[in-house]
């Protein structure tokens, strides 16, 4: 399948930044977990981070730290003592694998960063639920452990288009957030502090769009598990002003190699979607696998859930209410498929790897018809790899690499590379 030249992987100068900035990020959360102050929040990953910013609280996001355990490989672990408290293997295994490595006392982190022992005790944790009901039980798990109140928004699913009458249930929500977080922090919100973070959370955002869309050029200059990396500002510094000078950073580079020619994956022959989740346990074997077939993924919706387009500062908790309800993973199908639609234009794809994820059914959409709609109605080809965000007992390394070098194949002999 290749031309038997070494190639390898393009590495982007502003890792070294990132790097650094994780570092920083996770020892603040530390120090403050052990000092009593600032106070700290757990917030879900979708959730009001620029609300708990405003507040003066430092945030944890607790789904991070799941990624972190699968992409290290640790979650098969640690899984199994989620299980024998009561948690099914058919359940999220972020929420498995963190619960399990914490009953095992056994986190990355420590790994990753001299002197931090463990994850940072909460003040409060904070979830919304549209990513899915195991946030709210993983957080309320945390909150019984500590004794820590659990407060939260109940999102709307299966949402075709977002009106008025959703902005205002969730807004609602938020706005009845605001008397017990006040409390919690010992002091009142600002507007004028909510309105910054806001701001930053959509710079943020508008930045990381756009890195993410420079892959729209041939050769693309990045790829999905590049944006797996590279999007850590996103979701785990939103509404701060080191999220959005790290992406001020990223962004020069990448358009500096489309103006090079400079490609993510040397010799670009083909281009596909991932949707659903990263299976972090395999994403550089993947990576390595697709660089070899000089296939590259271009795009996926996972990198893109961190797009918030609708924030808007001068009105932060309609614009707040309206960007996590816009959310894709709690839109209709006919929504879903539009905007597959779009993205397999904007791209250029060529073809489409679902990732159907044993525990995340709540980010899995080849169950019910989808991957043969977009053939009948774009005839883009694609095919659908059995696995997990984190539990490998669900993966098969062998019939990954045979479904994906046959599919890589059968675009060759079907159908051209499309032109920009």
């Amino acid at each position: 399948m290749t031309d038997g030249k070494q190639i390898g992987f393009r590495k982007l100068a502003a890792a070294g930044t990132l790097k650094r900035l994780l570092a920083e990020h996770f020892y603040e959360l530390d120090r403050a977990a052990k000092a009593g102050a600032p106070k700290v929040a757990w917030c879900t990953s979708v959730g009001p981070a620029e609300l708990l910013r405003a507040l003066g609280f430092l945030v944890y996001f607790p789904e991070n730290h799941g990624a972190m355990l699968g992409a290290s490989r640790v979650a098969t672990e640690t899984i199994p003592a989620a299980n024998a408290i009561g948690y099914s293997p058919e359940v999220c295994s972020y929420m498995t694998s963190d619960i399990g490595a914490f009953l095992q006392k056994r986190t990355p982190l420590s790994d990753a960063y001299k002197g931090i022992e463990g994850i940072p005790r909460p003040d409060v944790l904070v979830y919304n639920t549209n990513q899915c009901r195991e946030v709210q039980d993983w957080l309320a798990w945390y909150g019984r452990h500590w004794d820590r109140p659990v407060l939260g928004i109940e999102c709307y699913r299966g949402v075709g288009n977002v009106t008025d009458v959703h902005v205002a249930g969730i807004a609602g929500q938020l706005r009845a957030l605001v008397p017990p977080l006040e409390k919690i922090a010992g002091r009142k919100l600002d507007p004028a502090q909510l309105r910054e973070a806001v701001r930053l959370s959509r710079e943020c955002s508008d930045l990381w769009k756009e890195v993410l869309e420079t892959a729209a050029a041939r050769p693309s200059p990045l790829t999905f598990f590049d944006s797996t990396v590279h999007m850590a500002p996103a979701v785990v510094m939103r509404g701060t002003q080191a999220a959005v000078d790290y992406y001020r950073e990223l962004l020069p580079e990448l358009k500096q190699r489309i103006s090079d020619g400079v490609a993510a994956v040397e010799g670009e022959r083909f281009r596909l979607y991932w949707e659903g989740m990263p299976i972090w346990g395999r994403l550089r074997d993947l990576a390595t696998m697709l660089l070899e077939l000089r296939t590259c993924v271009v795009a996926s919706t996972y990198a893109n859930s961190w797009i918030f387009t609708a924030l808007d500062p001068d009105d932060p908790f309609d614009s707040m209410a309206r960007a996590y309800t816009e959310l894709f993973i709690v839109r209709s199908d006919p929504y879903k498929e539009e905007y597959l639609a779009e993205m397999i234009d904007r791209f250029a794809v060529d073809g489409i790897v679902f990732h159907d994820s044993k525990t995340c059914p709540n980010n899995t959409n080849c169950r019910h018809g989808m991957p043969q709609r977009i053939f009948e109605r774009l005839s883009v080809p694609s095919i659908t790899v059995a696995g997990d965000l984190n539990d490998l007992r669900c993966y098969s390394d062998e019939q990954a690499r045979t479904q994906i070098e046959a599919f890589v194949e059968q675009l060759g002999e079907a159908t051209l590379p499309r032109q920009p």
